[in-house]
């Protein structure tokens, strides 16, 4: 039956709901019967994809509209076009058939399929013979989608998808094109208002910012060669191992000569064998997916499928990461997510609808940073960051997920104000749709693969964040978060808080050190100095110190020497590992030069100690999260503000780590240790391949009837390892 002139003209003018059923190859009555939008076309004959000649079509429509019979069964076609003056080929990409089956629409529809980033977005393939990009986005209340590119003309009528409805995703086989093609979806809200064009959610590559399409890329690397680190990490408890974590933005840990960011490779060749000098086990970036802001540092995230653009192809992020591995280091990742940005080629509003966010502002909207809450509790939504998350793993083979601002996820009333939240069904607080988000990350991520760690920058009491996420056997509800660590921000504020009082003072506030061994157990914990500390007007570390210039270095590093000894992994941002002294910005790289000096490269030298340290003994790693690993020798000396513990762990020698918090020079202070004879003064940040004064103990100390006499150095810490 020949369809009305009306649904003709919504064929030609780009407007049809549902143009596959009366475009493409069909069977019929009379047999195989093609009709196509050819434009500009005055004959055209049809081919398969392997070359048969098929039959002739006819023009019906001055603008480009043919129809024709077929020879055999409906199948892919091509139609040789001509004019007067020239022929070409066109592939019709409405005579294929569809990429997705009914068992992606049941996992789509339960939310349970993991392989999301196989199915959705743009994939460079071969369908029925044909090569081309299958495009597929999830836009479930649209009225209208279309594919647009470089590769149509950005002509929403060429292109408009198949709507698979039962799971609301719209798809096209796009024949003929391959990779590095800019590309957006324009879609018709249920209003029958066109959306501003919006980039790929699911997108593996973007264009460089301020532009914001996204580009069919290829993301599998297949000559991957890094079996033996992830066997490694699959193999060990985390917890007891030594994990320190140089933490680092991309765009400003070094620039290039034109202050351009450094691609991927560059920073392989430089920021690796400077971490793996440094003694680090890991890198973790601030996010590195897509984002049009440089000052959100990457945490208002537009692409969270695709490694910025800033730095290069994604096949050079998959290079860095093979190459850390090669040489021992793992990579960690921040993850986002908790909110994304309400930029309109991005989320918001993504089919005309709050589709990710919610509609009611008192859920979906973030007052802290002007952003949108995705909506936790849609199962299409929560699939879409599982599968993120999972996206990571499999295709970049990264070794952790640092996940940002879980407090902001756990709680609806999280900065809000009486009135500009609304409570959960039990009429609590608790964002419960967030929680079993965050459940499910975990198990899923654990499950699928071993060795890979996350962490959860968190800063409230919730219970269990590092615990497993099993299902209580009691049938009471799950809180328990999964994460393999937390970030211990009570430590963070509590020991920065000491170090800026002026060590008079510090005999009063003695408590700010030892507090935060009354909970130091009760999570896995990772003892962060972070970005955070070092923006905003807060300044350095190294400003943070009390006292003179000498002061603050040996502040400095007399702290660094009670974190590394402190039971916790450690975490280090960037650039205060040589006690950079102006406060980080963006925009710059770090300030290298300042190595020169020699008290800037003695914290180096130092911080470069410590973590040889850290590994090396395993008194000092071995029990970061367990209780039996440590023990007070000296809690409540406050008038000297010393504090001595002891580091254990089975079947290695303890360490004592004992810091003196003021500027005097103690001689012959007496402490019990745990053990007769020798011990071996292993660290001295006083030292003067430090920048210190040169105090200390003459590399040993005896102990005899349990009691030594130690020199404490002023403003220092020293470690002490029993020898016998």
């Amino acid at each position: 039956m020949k369809p009305p002139e009306s649904s003709l003209d919504a064929l030609l003018d780009g407007t049809h709901g549902d143009p596959f059923s009366l475009l493409g190859v069909h069977s019929g009555p009379g047999g195989t019967f093609a009709r196509a939008i050819l434009p500009g076309a005055e004959t055209a004959e049809a081919f398969s994809i392997d070359g048969q000649c098929l039959g002739e079509v006819a023009r019906i429509d001055p603008r480009g509209m043919f129809e024709g019979y077929l020879l055999g069964a409906p199948q892919p076609v091509r139609y040789r076009c001509s004019t007067a003056t020239r022929d070409w080929i066109q592939t019709d990409a409405y005579s294929f058939a569809p990429v997705l089956g009914p068992i992606d629409d049941l996992l789509i529809a339960q939310g349970t399929h993991m392989r999301l980033f196989d199915k959705l977005g743009a994939h460079v393939m071969e369908h029925q013979g044909a090569k081309g990009v299958h495009f597929a986005v999830w836009a479930p209340n649209a009225q209208r989608v279309s594919v647009v590119g470089d590769f149509n003309d950005w002509d929403p009528a060429r292109h408009v998808m198949r709507h698979r409805r039962d799971i609301g995703v719209w798809e096209i086989f796009v024949p003929d094109i391959r990779d590095y093609r800019a590309y957006k979806f324009h879609i018709v809200g249920p209003d029958g208002v066109a959306r501003p064009l919006k980039a790929d959610p699911f997108a593996f590559m973007t264009e460089v910012r301020p532009r914001t399409a996204s580009i069919t890329a290829k993301v599998e690397k297949p000559d991957w060669n890094d079996a033996a680190h992830r066997t490694h990490w699959a193999s060990v408890d985390a917890r007891r191992v030594p994990v320190s974590i140089y933490e680092v933005h991309a765009g400003s840990w070094q620039r290039d000569r034109w202050n351009w960011f450094l691609n991927w490779d560059e920073m392989a060749d430089q920021l690796i064998p400077y971490v793996v000098d440094m003694g680090f086990t890991h890198i973790e970036f601030l996010p590195i997916a897509e984002h049009p802001y440089d000052p959100s540092w990457g945490y208002q995230t537009t692409g969270l499928y695709a490694p910025s653009a800033r730095f290069g192809e994604p096949a050079g992020f998959a290079r860095f990461v093979e190459g850390a591995h090669k040489a021992g280091i793992g990579v960690i990742l921040d993850w986002v997510p908790a909110h994304f940005p309400t930029d309109e080629h991005g989320l918001v509003r993504f089919d005309g609808t709050a589709l990710y966010e919610h509609e009611d502002w008192r859920q979906g909207f973030h007052p802290d940073w002007n952003t949108l809450i995705y909506n936790f509790g849609r199962k299409e939504v929560a699939s879409f960051l599982v599968n993120n998350a999972l996206f990571w793993a499999e295709r970049y083979h990264v070794d952790g997920l640092r996940v940002d601002a879980v407090a902001s996820m756990l709680y609806r009333d999280y900065s809000r104000k009486e009135g500009e939240w609304t409570p959960n069904d039990e009429g609590g607080r608790e964002n419960w749709e967030a929680v079993e988000f965050l459940r499910a990350v975990n198990r899923t991520l654990y499950a699928e693969h071993p060795g890979i760690m996350t962490f959860a920058e968190e800063s409230t009491a919730w219970p269990g964040v590092s615990a497993p996420a099993d299902e209580p056997e009691d049938g009471t509800r799950a809180t328990a978060l999964g994460f393999g660590f937390k970030w211990n921000m009570g430590f963070m504020h509590d020991t920065l808080r000491y170090m800026g009082r002026d060590p008079v003072h510090r005999q009063f506030h003695h408590e700010d050190i030892t507090f935060g061994l009354m909970y130091a157990f009760s999570e896995n914990f990772v003892l962060p100095l972070s970005h955070d500390e070092v923006v905003h007007g807060k300044g350095s570390l190294l400003s943070k110190m009390s006292g003179d210039d000498w002061q603050q270095f040996a502040n400095l590093r007399a702290y660094y020497g009670l974190m590394w000894g402190y039971p916790g992994k450690k975490l280090l941002f960037m650039g205060q590992e040589f006690a950079q002294r102006s406060e980080w910005s963006e925009e710059r790289a770090l300030d290298w030069h300042l190595r020169e000096a020699p008290a800037h490269e003695g914290v180096r030298n130092l911080v470069r100690d410590l973590n040889r340290l850290y590994r090396d003994k395993p008194a000092l790693h071995g029990r970061d999260c367990e209780g039996e690993g440590f023990e007070w020798l000296v809690v409540d000396d406050a008038t000297n503000s010393v504090f001595a513990w002891v580091r254990k762990a089975p079947d290695a020698r303890p360490v004592v780590v004992i810091s003196n918090m003021t500027p005097n020079l103690l001689k012959d202070y007496a402490l019990a240790l745990p053990g007769e004879g020798n011990w071996r003064e292993i660290l001295n940040t006083d030292s003067v391949y430090y920048g210190g004064s040169g105090k200390g103990n003459l590399g040993q100390i005896k102990v005899a009837g349990g009691l030594a006499h130690v020199t404490l150095p002023p403003l220092a810490t020293i470690m002490l390892e029993y020898a016998g």
